[in-house]
């Protein structure tokens, strides 16, 4: 659904960006109040232009005096009219000011009104600069090749038809400068202001895909801390309680102990990763979570759990938090979704170009599910290294999680086709 912009909104964005007021108030009144300033230059201009036009008698033969003294007030209050949408339709203002000029020249009485004046500054300053230039060449064009017809024919002196010329080309000119400059100047500055407001809602739409990214963060680091460390307290808890021996259950109470702890300094330092004005980018850690520690806390829980790592290689820190990660969630899955399971293997094989995760565990029985928020943060962990990751059941019962990372963070051609691979 498009949501409809209000004034409102307008307005809280005008205050956002601090616009200031246009200076003086006679300017400030003009641009607040436009259809008044409209019907006042119409009536400025239909006033003189009459003026202008109301000496037929002297100059018309008589048989078309009575013609010409109906036509020419009407053509000029006409042509007025159209200074009323200046604004919307600069162009037809402007031909029909050039038609007056146009009129007055075949009355025999060759003159300049205001409305050209008007009429140039409008198409200038509410069409293009372009277009005012273009449309003041083709008027003057046309009225010089009137004037010089007239002339040809003896209808009109020399002089007349020059002044008329030179008065379309003095006033068209000095408006049409004046409107070019006012024009682009206006045009400059709405795509000014049009372009702090898309700064604006870019800022609000980076502000929120921050708070996205962070609150994901959040979400898989709570998870990956607390759902490993739980599982771990619960498995303990249960041994305690089921075993008759009382050394037994004591050492299985401080190892659950223990990992609670454990628990409870990862979400500190992350809560104080969170407070601190320094905070590190999203899925950056403070420290990488140490594979064996992960295995190891399995294991004293009672869990067939194995570790077996092949070569070794310098990973970068985001690298070693992920691997970390994805072996905490995979080995935590497997505890908790087979818990009848008689083999759990971790397998990590490190390259000078990647990082293979293999987490294989069998007792896989019914249908697991595969969009928890374990599996899809760990999908987001490699994406963000620029790795690979699946998860899934195979034929013969048992569970892969299968991740290639690169160890840069950054996979090169080497590491791309290792990716599909691992993928395909």
């Amino acid at each position: 659904m498009t949501r409809t912009r209000s004034r409102s909104d307008s307005i809280r964005e005008d205050e956002e960006l601090r616009l200031p007021r246009p200076p003086g108030v006679l300017r400030r009144f003009w641009a607040r109040h436009p259809v008044v300033a409209d019907i006042l230059i119409t009536l400025t201009c239909l006033v003189l232009g009459l003026a202008a036009g109301g000496r037929v008698g002297d100059t018309v033969p008589p048989p078309l005096v009575g013609a010409m003294s109906v036509l020419a007030p009407a053509s000029i209050v006409a042509a007025a009219a159209t200074l009323l949408w200046r604004r919307r339709a600069p162009l037809v203002a402007f031909v029909a000011a050039f038609l007056v000029e146009l009129l007055f020249l075949f009355m025999l009485q060759p003159g300049s009104s205001p409305l050209l004046l008007v009429a140039c500054y409008s198409l200038a300053v509410y069409g293009s600069s372009r277009a005012a230039w273009i449309g003041w060449g083709i008027g003057v064009g046309a009225l010089t090749g009137a004037a010089l017809l007239l002339m040809g024919g003896g209808a009109i002196t020399l002089q007349a038809g020059v002044d008329a010329v030179l008065g379309a080309v003095v006033l068209g000119l000095i408006s049409t400068l004046v409107g070019v400059n006012i024009g682009d100047r206006k045009r400059y500055l709405a795509a000014l202001i049009d372009r702090s407001r898309q700064l604006l809602v870019e800022r609000d739409q980076q502000a929120q895909l921050a708070a996205a990214a962070e609150r994901a963060r959040i979400a898989r680091e709570m998870h990956d801390i607390v759902s490993h460390s739980l599982t771990v307290i619960v498995a303990l808890s249960e041994g305690a309680v089921a075993t008759a021996d009382r050394d037994q259950a004591r050492s299985a109470s401080a190892t659950a102990a223990e990992t609670a702890r454990g628990a409870l300094t990862e979400m500190r330092a992350m809560l104080g990763v969170l407070r601190a004005d320094d905070a590190p980018l999203p899925l950056e850690p403070l420290e990488p979570t140490p594979p064996r520690d992960t295995v190891a806390a399995a294991q004293r829980a009672g869990y067939p759990v194995t570790l077996a790592v092949a070569g070794s290689a310098e990973v970068a820190p985001a690298v070693a938090h992920a691997v970390g990660r994805i072996v905490q969630e995979g080995v935590t899955n497997a505890m908790r979704h087979a818990p009848r399971a008689t083999s759990v293997t971790v397998r990590l094989a490190y390259t000078v170009d990647t990082v293979t995760i293999d987490i294989v565990n069998d007792g896989v029985s019914g249908r697991v599910g595969r969009e928890g928020f374990g599996v899809r943060g760990l999908a987001e962990r490699a994406a963000h290294v620029h790795g690979s990751l699946r998860s899934g059941p195979e034929d013969d019962g048992r569970w892969i999680l299968h991740a290639v990372l690169p160890s840069s963070g950054t996979p090169s051609d080497q590491t791309d086709q290792t990716l599909e691979k691992g993928s395909s």
